[in-house]
């Protein structure tokens, strides 16, 4: 198997070059040959034009005759070009980061936001990049643009207040598919900030703390029915043992002489006042 895939590649690469000695024609080839043969009569200095160097992150892209000469760019390191007929583009291959302006978007359920970002991209294909696309890094930033408005228009606002990451993944896989033929691969995006109009920030807020009040009302009369449910047990019990009614007396006298009170309110059982009225 790997013998016959070299055996395609290699194929591929003569009828590749066979394709590109076509495209120069016989006037392109006797333009080639003359500047090469003045490039090796003139050839100390001639050197210093024909040498070339790209660094490690770098591709050089080779024009001859305005015709692209290889299906893959050069480098990185030396190379080499023919004067008067040769001419390169420098590819940058790293990563590229830029912010997505605000945009005012209109939801799905007509609410305007204002929502910004970052795109994380880097060129995969030197050559589509320079030949497909007059400049690569201008479109992705317009297209990011409009995939934002596009993909946040079809969303509401909960989704896009709370489904950020989602929305990241459905933005990158669009510009992904659409800078595809650019030679641009995205690696990444993410939504940095969504903007709500005062007036929807005031109702959202006002909305918040109704609801919480609401919830602290139910709390508050859900422990008030636990409490009066405990007392009628407490008052049963007391109920049964009449001496334990005088016992609660006394803890709650002990209770309020504890706090420093100048004065003490002593409860007198109501048997002992009806025992002196009956005398009189």
């Amino acid at each position: 198997m790997e013998m016959e895939s070299e055996m395609e590649r290699g194929a591929q690469s003569k009828q590749d070059l066979i394709d590109d000695n076509r495209g120069l024609g016989c006037c392109g080839w006797i333009i080639v040959i003359i500047s090469a043969f003045f490039s090796i009569l003139i050839f100390p200095i001639s050197i210093f034009i024909s040498i070339k160097i790209v660094k490690e992150y770098e591709r050089a892209v080779i024009f001859r005759l305005g015709r692209i000469t290889a299906r893959k760019a050069k480098g990185p390191g030396i190379f080499f070009l023919i004067p008067c007929t040769d001419s390169f583009i420098k590819v940058d291959l790293r990563t590229v980061s830029f912010d997505i302006p605000p945009q005012e978007i209109l939801t799905k359920d007509s609410v305007t936001v204002s929502v910004d970002g970052v795109v994380y991209f880097r060129v995969s294909d030197p050559i589509a990049s320079v030949a497909n696309v007059s400049n690569a890094d201008y479109s992705t930033r317009l297209l990011a643009q409009t995939t934002l408005r596009n993909v946040l228009g079809t969303k509401n606002l909960s989704e896009v207040l709370s489904d950020r990451e989602s929305i990241s993944h459905s933005m990158q896989a669009t510009l992904d598919e659409a800078t595809d033929s650019w030679g641009i691969k995205v690696e990444r995006v993410e939504i940095k900030d969504v903007k709500l109009p005062h007036q929807l920030q005031r109702a959202m807020a006002a909305e918040a703390e109704a609801t919480r009040e609401a919830r602290a009302k139910v709390i508050a009369a859900e422990g008030e029915m636990n409490a009066s449910r405990a007392l009628k047990e407490a008052s049963l019990v007391i109920s049964e043992s009449p001496s334990g009614l005088q016992l609660r007396y006394l803890q709650t006298l002990s209770t309020i002489a504890a706090e420093k009170n100048s004065t003490i309110i002593f409860p007198l059982p109501m048997d002992v006042i009806s025992h002196f009225m009956h005398k009189k």
